[in-house]
């Protein structure tokens, strides 16, 4: 289970940006030196998931203005979130599959049944997490004000 002060737990997942270059093994060592933010959520093209996201993506700026980097990770397959990315119009950033759920494991988001909570965590430029937020249960998700208000904290 992880917490704020951790290191957090490397992975490496096949996932998509929607474009062709972008369908590739995405790791975390690749964003060491920026901030990054993780997204957890349980479902493509679920509302609260398809609303979530599309948050996000309409504020792209704000955290790329913090210097930031969102990925955000499902079970689901990337054939799966590439068309629900598809269905959206596109995400301002990749999705990834962790389609054995060993990332959600690692970062202690499972909940009961194996299932992924919604959770969102904020991992510095060196690699250790400065905000962690992982839902007991529930259809509401953390705002894009409150996640780039974690990156630049971390930054400052």
């Amino acid at each position: 289970m992880t917490s704020v002060g951790d290191v957090a737990p490397d992975f490496a997942l096949l996932g998509s940006d929607n474009t062709p270059a972008g369908r590739r093994t995405y790791s975390l060592a690749e964003y060491r030196g920026r901030p990054l933010v993780l997204v957890f959520y349980p479902g493509d093209h679920s509302p609260t998931c398809t609303r979530q996201l599309n948050s996000y993506t309409a504020d792209m700026a704000s955290f790329t203005d913090a210097g930031a980097q969102v990925v955000a990770l499902s079970p689901q397959s990337v054939t799966s979130h590439e068309a629900f990315s598809d269905n959206q119009g596109g995400f301002g950033f990749p999705l990834l599959a962790d389609t054995d759920k060993a990332v959600g494991k690692a970062y202690g988001i499972l909940g009961p049944l194996g299932l992924y909570r919604r959770s969102a965590f904020v991992v510095d430029a060196g690699g250790i997490i400065r905000y962690a937020h992982k839902a007991v249960a529930g259809f509401s998700f953390r705002s894009s004000e409150e996640l780039v208000a974690a990156v630049e904290a971390c930054s400052a």
